[in-house]
């Protein structure tokens, strides 16, 4: 059986997903998917507000459900959130279903581009480098093994990054 014609970009938040997985999507032809956007869409409520009221395992819930029926889709680009990777049965969705790309930054990196943005809860404290450290410490394992193809986008513009990685994904599905 062959992988339906998804890609899935994981990696810590401040990597890019997002905004290279929009000019990927483009280039690759494939319809472009926040997983983050999608939740707050139909949820009604930005994930800060989630994170508040049902605390991290019911967003990781949410999140898991959402994962599941999209990476059943057909023709996405899929930009996943920072911790999708934590649930074994996300991981096993996102291998079985489509490509999977690793975004890669170091955590001085990730800081730079996050340090002003409020609606990343796991960010508001007083040390958020410390938080981005640990976070990659436990997650780096966990985005290597669903990953397909591992990218490095420190320092490097998104759209130069959308056009290699195109290249790439367009080989590894060949």
């Amino acid at each position: 059986m062959t992988k339906p014609n998804n890609v899935f970009l994981v990696g810590p938040m401040g990597a890019g997903k997002t905004t290279i997985g929009r000019l990927l999507a483009k280039n690759l032809s494939l319809k472009f998917v926040d997983l983050d956007a999608e939740i707050e869409k139909r949820c009604g409520a930005d994930i800060p507000w989630i994170f508040d009221v049902e605390g991290e395992p019911g967003f990781r819930k949410r999140e898991s459900l959402l994962l599941e029926e999209l990476t059943g889709s057909e023709g996405i680009l899929l930009a996943t959130g920072g911790g999708a990777v934590i649930d074994p049965g996300n991981r096993r969705f996102l291998k079985e279903r489509g490509c999977v790309v690793y975004l890669c930054a170091s955590a001085t990196q990730l800081l730079e581009r996050t340090s002003h943005d409020r609606s990343r809860p796991l960010l508001q404290v007083d040390d958020p480098l410390a938080v981005l450290t640990r976070l990659m410490a436990e997650r780096d394992p966990l985005y290597r093994e669903v990953a397909d193809l591992i990218v490095e986008t420190e320092r490097k513009k998104p759209q130069v990054v959308a056009e290699s990685v195109a290249r790439e994904v367009r080989q590894y599905q060949a």
